[in-house]
């Protein structure tokens, strides 16, 4: 009797397990989603939108297109990309909304899109829209409607950021509102800005020699410098950037340079990165004046020559209309760009192209034949 009680209780152990393991095996579901067929956006009532700057805050269009299906429950992903070609060659994202099948963009919006996108202010242009549909927090399975087109004349968006120096390196020294020189930036990568000329080291101590970077003249904040604290700020010629409010709270440290001389600052805020290195300009010409001609500008306008670095060129306020613009060196000769706001001049180069009226602050170096142009009320 205990054998056959002993097999039994093993028996029912047996076919307990194997029931739970049936149950297991019952309630697993695998969910999988199915690629959807592509939307459709509508056509839009109006085909012709101009944009008023006077009220940003108005709608402007709105998209329409059908749900996707994506053979689940969860809520669609929906992207507005617009372009200046209908290839989408460089695609700019005006919004993104979940779940639902419309979306709507304020004047503000579509301007800024539009400018992105690359389309030229104050002038009807051709803007191509589409959506694209994805599902799940990875944007799967992505889908793209028809593509839909209308003309847009946008009002004018200075998109880029203007980077100063400050500190007793500088001509500025620690007067955050002194005509402290700009950055130049980078014509190709609105993230990289450069800067070519002369810094001091002044008294030669540990606290000498220092600059940062502002972003607005008159203002300590935001602003950019080491990520070491000060005090253990010690000179390096490269390494991490770090801001005040951008990455911190309290302000960063210190760039700074070991002695009097020409040097190329490179700061690259997509990197968060910085460099400092020797700038040799042995052999470089001394021009004596500089003058900036063209189309774009009324009259001849004399730039003025920095009196701590004879190789930096500024005309603090000067009215530019569309046109275009050339600098004459006291020698004769014509320096220019091709690129509108920055650039690099070269001697005989193309024309420096204004594609909207304002008054301009312009800074010139003629070590390097950079340019920069800050519009003053955009």
């Amino acid at each position: 009797m205990k054998k056959i009680l002993k097999f039994k209780v093993v028996l029912f152990a047996v076919l307990s397990l194997g029931f739970l393991m049936n149950s297991c095996e019952d309630d697993t579901s695998e969910f999988t989603a199915t690629p959807t067929q592509a939307i459709t956006l509508a056509d839009l009532p109006i085909t012709m939108i101009e944009l008023d700057a006077t009220n940003p805050g108005n709608p402007a269009i709105t998209f329409n297109w059908n749900e996707a299906d994506y053979n689940q429950q969860a809520s669609e992903n929906y992207t507005v990309l617009v372009s200046s070609d209908e290839a989408f060659t460089n695609p700019i994202t005006a919004t993104s909304v979940v779940g639902t099948t419309s979306a709507t963009l304020s004047v503000n919006e579509l301007n800024s899109a539009a400018g992105a996108a690359g389309l030229p202010p104050f002038t009807f242009s051709t803007l191509y829209a589409k959506v694209e549909s994805s599902i799940g927090t990875q944007n799967g399975l992505p889908v793209s409607s028809n593509t839909i087109n209308f003309q847009v004349q946008p009002y004018f968006n200075y998109v880029f950021d203007d980077y100063y120096l400050v500190g007793n390196g500088t001509s500025a020294d620690w007067n955050n509102n002194n005509n402290n020189p700009p950055l130049f930036r980078d014509a190709e990568n609105g993230n990289l800005y450069t800067y070519t000329g002369f810094f001091t080291k002044g008294g030669g101590g540990f606290d000498d020699g220092r600059f940062k970077i502002l972003e607005v003249r008159g203002q300590w904040q935001p602003q950019w410098g080491v990520a070491a604290d000060e005090g253990s700020d010690t000179i390096e010629a490269s390494g991490d950037i770090a801001g005040n409010p951008a990455t911190q709270d309290n302000d960063p440290g210190r760039f700074g340079v070991a002695s009097d001389g020409y040097y190329t600052f490179t700061i690259n805020f997509s990197s968060n990165t910085y460099t400092m290195n020797p700038f040799n300009d042995a052999g470089a010409t001394t021009f004596t004046s500089m003058t900036l001609q063209g189309s774009g500008v009324g009259s001849d306008t004399a730039f003025t020559q920095s009196s701590f670095d004879s190789h930096l060129w500024y005309i603090s306020s000067v009215n530019l209309q569309p046109g275009d613009l050339q600098i004459m060196t006291n020698a004769g000769t014509t320096w220019a760009g091709s690129t509108s706001f920055s650039g690099v001049a070269t001697e005989g180069g193309d024309s420096i192209p204004v594609v909207v009226q304002d008054d301009y602050e312009v800074w010139f170096n003629d070590l390097t034949g950079d340019y920069i142009m800050i519009p003053l009320n955009l």
